[in-house]
């Protein structure tokens, strides 16, 4: 063995202590806390994982360590960090497609009588941007169809830094977009050559109408009822259901009248108390 190996700080998986339910206790809180999502018992090992990874690059070998870390970071720069490693990022381009052919059998039909540049659209928990990437590509395909110019505008918003920085690179390994319809994929997607070579990006005149920004749900927004379509999709199944029903108030305040709220599959609003008109399945109006 090394004789100055002792000295190193590189703690190999078995150096980090283990998670108790005591220090569980205290992330899940902060977590809850901090961005509303709620950790249940068994997402102990889970967390464990996670966190002894953002540990081992720092060289702390204690979970209570690292809390301290966290709750004294007065910049909030660790807790953004401790954020990033709990949170789960699973998208695709046209996931859940039957939402985005609602927005071409319905909603854009009856939305399109505005010009298309007053045409807002908010994908909230955005991940690594296929979901605005897709809205974007929708949206610019059906007023192209018609023969209008699309200049609508998307602001994405993620909470996790580091996925964003991802979404706003705009670079994707090839079989990340094979559900991207083939005339989509010529029309909206350079190919990339050379070093690039098994990459995809989005070209620049679609990549204008997405604004990428970091923001968290469950605190106060800074728009009113600005918006004409909401997606937040497969979040709200991480929250309690009171941090579910101040979600929907707020972003049924975010909507214009007659603005659209898409929620993911697997949710359901129908026991929380809000004031929108179901339309179809996990898509919702606001009527007033």
């Amino acid at each position: 063995m090394d004789a100055g190996a002792g000295n190193k700080k590189n703690f190999s998986f078995e150096t980090v202590e283990k998670l108790d339910d005591r220090e569980f206790g205290l992330f899940s809180s902060l977590i809850y806390e901090k961005v509303g999502i709620f950790l249940k018992p068994e997402k102990k090992e889970l967390l464990n994982a996670r966190l002894s990874k953002r540990m081992r690059k720092l060289g702390i070998n204690g979970f209570r360590k690292y809390y301290d870390l966290v709750t004294a970071d007065s910049s909030g720069q660790e807790l953004v960090l401790l954020i990033d490693a709990v949170s789960t990022n699973f998208t695709s381009f046209f996931r859940e497609k039957a939402h985005f052919d609602l927005l071409v059998e319905m909603v854009l039909p009856e939305l399109g009588g505005k010009s298309p540049g007053e045409l807002s659209v908010w994908s909230a928990a955005c991940s690594s941007g296929e979901e605005p990437y897709t809205l974007a590509m929708v949206i610019d395909d059906y007023f192209r169809a018609r023969g209008r110019a699309s200049t609508f505008t998307i602001q994405a918003t993620d909470i996790s830094t580091r996925v964003l920085a991802a979404a706003d690179k705009a670079v994707y390994p090839e079989e990340r977009v094979k559900t991207v319809p083939a005339e989509m994929l010529k029309r909206y997607f350079q190919k990339g050559v050379g070093r690039s070579a098994g990459y995809v990006k989005i070209k620049d005149p679609l990549k204008r109408h997405v604004n990428f920004k970091r923001l968290n749900l469950i605190e106060e927004f800074r728009w009113g009822n600005c918006f004409d379509i909401i997606f937040c999709r497969n979040v709200m199944i991480y929250f309690d259901r009171e941090t579910q029903e101040k979600l929907v108030r707020k972003f049924f305040n975010a909507l214009s009248p007659g603005g659209y709220l898409f929620i993911g599959h697997s949710e359901s609003i129908s026991r929380l108390d809000h004031g929108f008109k179901q339309v179809a399945t996990t898509a919702y109006r606001r009527e007033v």
